[in-house]
């Protein structure tokens, strides 16, 4: 049986690392990799292939810096032509970028079933494209992977599965299953935790970690600069150590800030197993990354989102993370009240034990 997985953004890279490891292992199943290029820098997606030891990818479309109808309508049409091409068993597609939603697109115009991994994920703000991506790529898929119990209720509510009283499933084809099979980036963080490495520049011994990338954010100069604002008065009190996104450099010097001369030690993007260092060295994570929220965790560190939603809401419920938005009081509050809290408490598993990429591969292997 033959499978394309379809990436394009450093989050999917991970998540495929886990999943196609366990596909190598499964004598039944081929993979081929398609990177849409939808992350180009090679600081930011070719490192990842090597680090990882994630098959090269054999097909690379190089779509990207378009706008998010154009860049998901040039990769549409250029996957449907490799699918046309290699006649797949199924197509695989990881989170919610518009690689994911282009991927799932052109599989569903051939008819080519879809596996989502992180399905049933909500922010419910309809403003974020990303919403827009995993709601519609959901209801495009065959098999549905969640990571969380309340993923899977997010696809209940939406009639995707029928309720405990066994109702039948509404507007969806009979074949749909989905499978709560835990996070595949529970599944990273616990293989590469031995295998992080330090980046190339002086760390202080104790810092805060933040990152900021999404354009809500770096796009609107007021919000920018009130983030920017909080996170300099926090690395007055403790280091904050900064991975510069690309587009965040861009926007920060594009407004006159010294980068220079800022207290915050702002860095070079680092690939994956150098973020896993900062973040098993790191005290807490600042970020409106949605997969460092829950890496901050896997990591025994609390975080505070620079966003007013989250997708991950059990962090929240469970006072590992707090939502701050880019307003800077809220900042500087959640930094006090984590910086006091005692060491965070995993217990609970919230997702999953490891084994969430065997899983996925071994339900595939089972129907196709």
């Amino acid at each position: 049986m033959k499978i394309i997985t379809v990436v394009g953004a450093r989050p999917q890279f991970v998540k495929a690392a886990v999943v196609s490891r366990a596909i190598a292992a499964h004598p039944r199943i081929e993979e081929k990799i398609l990177h849409t290029g939808q992350h180009f820098d090679a600081g930011m997606s070719d490192v990842f292939f090597e680090e990882m030891a994630i098959p090269k990818p054999a097909y690379h479309l190089d779509v990207h810096s378009l706008s998010h109808g154009a860049m998901t309508g040039r990769m549409t049409e250029r996957i449907e032509a490799v699918l046309m091409a290699e006649k797949p068993d199924a197509v695989l597609v990881y989170g919610d970028t518009d690689s994911t939603l282009a991927g799932a697109l052109a599989a569903a115009k051939l008819q080519i079933p879809i596996a989502h991994v992180e399905a049933g994920l909500r922010s419910f703000d309809r403003s974020m494209p990303e919403e827009i991506n995993r709601v519609l790529t959901d209801h495009l898929s065959r098999w549905l992977f969640c990571p969380t119990v309340a993923a899977e209720e997010n696809l209940k509510r939406e009639g995707v599965v029928g309720d405990a009283s066994g109702a039948e499933v509404r507007a969806r084809p009979a074949a749909v299953s989905v499978c709560r099979c835990g996070d595949v980036m529970q599944d990273a963080a616990l293989f590469y935790a031995a295998r992080a490495r330090a980046p190339q520049t002086e760390l202080p011994d104790d810092f805060v970690l933040c990152t900021m990338h999404r354009p809500a954010n770096t796009d609107d100069p007021i919000r920018l600069s009130a983030a920017v604002r909080a996170i300099e008065s926090i690395s007055r009190q403790l280091p904050v150590v900064f991975p510069l996104h690309p587009r965040t450099r861009q926007r920060l010097q594009a407004a006159g800030y010294a980068l220079d001369a800022s207290p915050i030690r702002f860095i070079e993007p680092v690939g994956y197993l150098e973020m896993v260092y900062l973040l098993q060295r790191c005290r807490l994570v600042a970020t409106d990354s949605g997969g460092l929220q829950k890496e901050a965790y896997f990591f025994g560190k609390y975080g505070l989102t620079l966003r007013d939603r989250t997708e991950w809401t059990e962090l929240v419920e469970n006072g590992y993370n707090i939502l701050c938005d880019t307003d800077a009081d809220r900042i500087l509050s959640a930094f006090e009240t984590l910086s006091k809290r005692p060491p965070l408490d995993k217990s609970l598993a919230l997702y999953g034990d490891g084994h969430a990429g065997e899983t996925i591969v071994n339900r595939l292997s089972a129907v196709l």
